[in-house]
């Protein structure tokens, strides 16, 4: 994803040398076009500077030869790494660079007007509709949250031909007192989104659940969203998974899967936080892994098998 060789840039003050452009990584799984047999990928930061063009964006190839075909980008300059969030900053490129990368795939849609579109959502709290018939022209866009490290729409939203809904994501980090740890604000992040694939106009907005006073506990819902027929799975950081109707966005049901379990295996398990996959539903279930200690997550070990009905 970056077109031109890597070069020596600078020498940081121990004497090691720098070089760049590197990174804009392809965090998720690309899109298949049969139709103009065609690749469609999103990709991340810039993970040293300079930065390249071809970061932060959508990318269109061919895909015989992977040839680039068009790509568009929506963030420029975004040369980033997690030794920006140190304090010793030594190796990061650009302190003020926003980490918007994408890590959620493209969805590949036909409008019902018959024109097609590539939809997404970023780390920037934007979700993008372009054109992948002309060059990713940008159909429309909508803010869901603020965006950051761990804003905006982290692993994936999910389509029924009408609406598009999404999940947000927007951890906020507390810092510890005399600690270089932090905690998840109990009180920020989280939302699901339905958005008229047409046009961008949001459909329905269902707030967030509240922590409480649980500890490690975010109401972000960073989790890859999944929907069937009238209803859309979404799991969060604070443990539970939610169905919601596509209708209006009203809660059907929601499990609390952050407990201890009495398995089929007899192994022992307990549920925590929901991040990164989806569910997945098949023959009437809906399978669900439980426990995510990252970025402060809550820990744990099972997968969760539920009745759709």
């Amino acid at each position: 994803m970056i077109a031109e060789e890597a070069k020596p840039t600078t020498k940081i003050a121990i004497g090691t040398q720098l070089w760049g452009p590197s990174g804009a990584g392809v965090w998720s799984s690309p899109a298949i076009d049969a139709q103009r047999n065609r690749l469609y990928a999103t990709t991340g930061e810039n993970y040293s500077a300079p930065a390249s063009n071809m970061s932060d964006s959508f990318v269109a190839m061919d895909l015989d030869t992977g040839k680039i075909l068009w790509w568009k980008q929506m963030t420029t300059g975004d040369a980033w790494n997690t030794a920006c969030r140190l304090p010793d900053k030594t190796n990061c490129p650009d302190e003020k660079a926003p980490d918007f990368d994408f890590s959620s795939p493209p969805m590949l849609v036909t409008l019902a007007t018959g024109k097609r579109a590539l939809v997404a959502g970023q780390k920037s709290g934007m979700v993008h509709a372009v054109d992948p018939d002309d060059n990713g022209r940008i159909l429309w866009q909508a803010r869901v949250g603020n965006g950051g490290t761990l804003g905006g729409v982290q692993w994936g939203s999910s389509t029924d031909g009408t609406n598009v809904y999404v999940a947000l994501s927007d951890i906020v980090r507390t810092n510890i007192p005399n600690s270089l740890g932090s905690n998840a604000d109990p009180k920020q992040g989280g939302g699901l989104f339905a958005f008229k694939l047409e046009t961008g106009e949001r459909v329905w907005y269902t707030p967030p659940a509240g922590c409480g006073d649980r500890k490690r506990c975010s109401p972000a819902q960073s989790a890859a969203v999944t929907s069937i027929p009238g209803v859309v799975f979404s799991g969060s950081v604070d443990g539970h998974l939610r169905a919601y109707s596509t209708k209006d966005g009203s809660i059907i049901w929601d499990y609390n899967t952050a407990k201890e379990y009495e398995t089929v295996n007899k192994v022992p398990a307990k549920g925590g936080s929901i991040d990164a996959a989806g569910p997945a539903i098949a023959d009437g279930l809906v399978l669900t892994n439980s426990g995510y200690a990252l970025w402060r997550g809550m820990p744990g070990n099972v997968l969760l098998a539920f009745s759709a009905k």
